[in-house]
């Protein structure tokens, strides 16, 4: 007898007594990439690497048709064919270091490779995604002391907030446990989708195109990205027009390297397109914190300084029952005035929901992503080679990730200039809607069974 299970993060096996919405069975494969796509007769799919959440009981089958519509084939089609006026690739940190840790290239290096690729593909601009990147923890920062002043006055429902960069749970949050979560989770958008707004809305403006002639393709670390961008949330039904229009992942980049007999070390190189302002603020940052961007880092020495006039150098983890849960926090007089975490991995992301719905969670803020050890080790990076343990791999990528240059978001100059020229303010109409969101409870289907392991 086949076993039946909701194919989704493989942390779910550890869950007991938990509706599914629509469960399917687990189809292994062998492709290079490690997942597939497959639409089934009644319209549901089989897809997806163990690590990823969105499987065919969490996505609909208009859904699903869209992200099989996200490919390398696409992007050359849309190449050859003409129909748009520019082609933009922009390149999420994450997948960069996967993709310099396996062919042994700097991250500079890397970062210049994939341009030289995506150029002869046909791209005209290949960005980086650090201004996406401060832009999503600036907004972040200002959210958060707005959520814990309105907590202070009384409002419910504002903390913990929960962070909203990672699809997977945000997917999970919306079919899962609704309107008890969803009230919690950040309105501002992930970096991809920040990257979007301005690809789309600010970039196309400046060369006097419409964002309908713009082609946006993403290079992510995981799978959930490509149904993050098919939300209906970032389509424009006016312009007709998607914020982004196909995600690429680094582990289909690597399969498609190799189809080619392509080496990516040997590709010409190609400097990154900067076409937020001048050139000279333009450099390759990291964060510090975690590889996933570093949100609890970054939102708590900023609260710790606005709101208790505080500056802390150096944030002091302590890992709970794993080192993908932990928490800390800032006192006073003995007594915590802030309390932050991070958890990865759905094991702790249903400890934390629990504690939630109960009224019992401490936090004023957690750091939340779907994969265990977060981004750098999403479901779509590239595997580790024969005789390297898969946390081994993601050490060296944190190590890298570590390496970069840091600087503060606000310390970026072009962020400056995009808020005073084209946001009209960091608190205008226009702010909220390229940089914001919203979620929707969804209603789980008449058909849904309860699984027990």
């Amino acid at each position: 007898m086949e076993k039946v299970v909701h194919q989704s993060s493989k942390e779910f096996a550890h869950l007991e007594n938990k509706e599914c919405i629509k469960p399917v069975k687990i189809e292994k494969t062998e492709t290079g990439t490690g997942a597939r796509i497959k639409i089934q007769d009644d319209g549901s799919y089989i897809q997806l690497r163990e690590t990823d959440l969105a499987c065919s009981g969490c996505i609909t089958s208009a859904e699903s048709v869209l992200i099989t519509q996200q490919s390398h084939e696409e992007v050359i089609k849309t190449d050859q064919s003409g129909s748009a006026k520019l082609l933009v690739v922009s390149l999420s940190i994450q997948p960069v270091l996967s993709l310099a840790e396996r062919y042994d290239l700097t991250v500079d290096g890397a970062l210049q490779k994939l341009s030289g690729y995506f150029k002869k593909l046909g791209a005209d601009l290949v960005l980086d995604m650090n201004i996406a990147d401060d832009l999503s923890l600036l907004e972040n920062q200002r959210e958060f002391i707005e959520r814990y002043r309105a907590a202070q006055e009384g409002e419910g429902k504002q903390l913990p907030m929960l962070a909203s960069s990672c699809p997977g749970w945000v997917c999970y949050a919306e079919k899962t446990h609704g309107a008890a979560v969803l009230p919690y989770i950040s309105s501002t958008k992930s970096p991809q989708q920040v990257m979007g707004s301005l690809v789309k809305y600010y970039l196309a403006e400046q060369r006097g195109i419409s964002s309908e002639q713009v082609y946006h393709v993403t290079l992510m670390p995981c799978y959930d990205k490509k149904l993050e961008a098919s939300r209906e949330d970032f389509f424009n039904s006016q312009l007709g027009a998607r914020d982004v229009d196909c995600v690429i992942t680094a582990i289909e980049l690597e399969q498609l390297l190799k189809q080619e007999g392509v080496d990516l070390s040997l590709v010409d190189s190609a400097p990154v397109d900067y076409p937020w302002g001048p050139a000279g603020d333009k450099e390759l940052f990291g964060h510090r914190g975690s590889g996933s961007g570093g949100y609890a880092d970054h939102i708590f020495t900023f609260a710790a300084r606005e709101l208790f006039g505080d500056s802390v150098d150096q944030l002091q983890y302590k890992s709970l029952r794993n080192p993908d849960f932990r928490e800390v926090s800032l006192e006073r007089d003995g007594k915590p005035v802030l309390k932050f975490a991070i958890a990865n991995g759905f094991r702790n992301i249903q400890n934390l929901v629990q504690k939630l719905k109960r009224g019992k969670c401490p936090y004023d803020y957690v750091e939340v992503m779907a994969c265990p050890s977060g981004c750098l080790n999403g479901g779509a990076q590239v595997r580790p080679l024969d005789g390297v343990h898969s946390r081994e791999l993601t050490t060296r990528l944190e190590a890298a990730y570590s390496s970069l240059p840091q600087r503060a978001p606000e310390d970026n100059p072009t962020l400056e200039r995009l808020y005073s020229s084209w946001l009209a303010g960091p608190h205008s109409d226009k702010s909220r809607a390229m940089l914001h969101t919203t979620y929707h409870a969804v209603e789980k289907m008449n058909t849904a069974i309860t699984i027990k392991w």
